[in-house]
């Protein structure tokens, strides 16, 4: 990329929330190395879309991963930043809708602009669910990162099932991938002999109160029947701060109606996810990405099927991994035997050159970077092709159909709006779950009772 400029790359990340920050930044990394020779210094700067799960101080901190400057902003503010100062990549680490709201709103600023960044942008981690729906909503953008061989198909499938260019789509790996390959001996000598056991578990899988302590209350059991093994559950974000997915019933308020009577063996953490790895002897999780982190560094991995395998649950993304198995199973000291094949085609390298997987979509970056002009962006979705769709996914975020700011989407009367909605959407839900607890402890017991004359 140093034939561009002989200033420092300037890479800009946009995320939503702190998992998509951690994906987006290390994705900037991997595509633009720093360092390599002195015309390739890179300068990575941060942007956090304002909204629910704007990332707290703490969750960034524990994400890990720094950039050289960090603010928050709105859509309309991101899109006259980039308008404004140069980048060569830009990076949009975002949920779909938001995606196309940028593509739209960055083509109308830089309309007539003899030069233009690169747009790349891709999905954090597994994609399970809203296969068609999320890739339009990404269509547009130069780069469009398939993080295995089973995704790059089926993105190209998509694409091209609905007559768009899919010459976007560039397979690598997940880019938060690495760490210490797993070696049973390292336990050796520590307090808990049997091992350590880490749950991994989810915001929003399962959804219920019910599956969310049975599966809590299986953990617990598990530490109960082996006192020689460490369990550790590993939560995602503390009560009040909101990630990628929203967390109704956080594992820490659940716990405490176990009250104190807990095995001494088991324990909550928070902490980056590739720390807690380094000493995790058995991966437990519903269908996190954790899992592939762990099978990764050849850690033993099992996938639950106590609530069954089920697309609302994400771990049938798993069939044919080897993994699935219930608590029952690993009570009685079942190991998961991952299949190599599965692996392989989900990106997975745990026996391959792990850095070489991003060399395409590195090539495919610095060959755009370097080009004389780009044409514009050109998404799949448009006034034309979906005109009953289209308007309200741009409009969420501030601008017109033809990707121009709304207006009054200033930055001020933006954020002011969103606060609101903030306001009243939390008003609202604390008023709900009210008339529900209501509902449940007065009004049902009244009605049973007239029901028994």
């Amino acid at each position: 990329m140093s034939s561009r400029t002989k200033s420092p790359v300037r890479v800009a990340v946009l995320a939503d929330s702190d998992t998509r920050w951690k994906w987006g930044a290390l994705t900037a990394h991997r595509l633009v190395p720093d360092g390599s020779d002195s015309a390739s210094e890179r300068r990575l700067d941060g942007f956090l879309l304002r909204g629910r799960a704007t990332p707290t101080a703490r969750q960034l901190t524990e994400v890990g991963v720094r950039a050289d400057a960090m603010r928050e902003v709105t859509g309309v503010e991101f899109v006259r930043a980039m308008d404004r100062e140069r980048y060569d990549v830009i990076v949009l680490s975002l949920v779909g809708g938001a995606v196309q709201a940028m593509l739209h709103g960055l083509r109308h600023a830089w309309e007539g602009a003899e030069r233009r960044p690169v747009v790349v942008t891709g999905y954090v981690g597994v994609v399970y669910e809203k296969l068609a729906d999320g890739l339009l909503l990404r269509h547009g953008a130069d780069v469009v990162l398939a993080n295995s061989r089973h995704d790059a198909e089926r993105f190209r499938d998509v694409y091209k099932g609905v007559g768009a260019d899919a010459e976007s789509v560039v397979e690598c790996a997940l880019p938060f991938l690495g760490g210490d390959r797993y070696d049973e001996k390292a336990r050796l000598g520590r307090e808990y002999p049997g091992g350590t056991v880490v749950f991994a578990v989810q915001p929003s899988v399962p959804d219920n109160r019910a599956d969310r302590t049975y599966l809590l209350r299986r953990a617990v059991e598990h530490a109960r029947r082996h006192p020689d093994r460490e369990v550790v559950v590993k939560l995602r974000s503390k009560p009040g701060e909101h990630t990628t997915h929203i967390e109704e019933l956080p594992y820490q308020k659940l716990i405490a109606k176990f009250g104190d009577d807990l095995p001494a063996n088991f324990r909550l953490a928070y902490g980056n996810m590739g720390e807690v790895l380094d000493t995790a002897d058995l991966l437990v999780t519903v269908s996190s990405t954790a899992a592939l982190e762990s099978l990764h560094r050849s850690i033993p991995t099992a996938v639950l099927t106590d609530l069954g395998v089920r697309e609302t649950l994400g771990n049938h993304h798993f069939l044919g991994s080897g993994c699935l198995a219930s608590w029952d199973q690993l009570d009685a000291g079942h190991l998961p035997e991952p299949d190599a094949e599965w692996l392989s085609r989900q990106g997975v390298a745990a026996d391959g050159p792990y850095e070489t997987w991003f060399d395409a979509a590195r090539e495919r970056v610095a060959e755009l970077a370097a080009a004389p002009a780009l044409p514009p962006l050109d998404p799949f979705y448009t006034p034309v092709t979906a005109p009953g769709y289209l308007p309200g996914r741009l409009a969420r975020y501030g601008f017109e159909p033809d990707g121009s700011p709304r207006p009054g989407a200033s930055a001020e009367n933006e954020a002011q709006v969103s606060a609101l909605r903030r306001v009243v959407r939390n008003t609202m839900r604390e008023a709900a779950r009210g008339a529900y607890r209501h509902g449940v402890q007065r009004v049902a017991p009244v009605i049973r009772r007239m029901g028994e004359l």
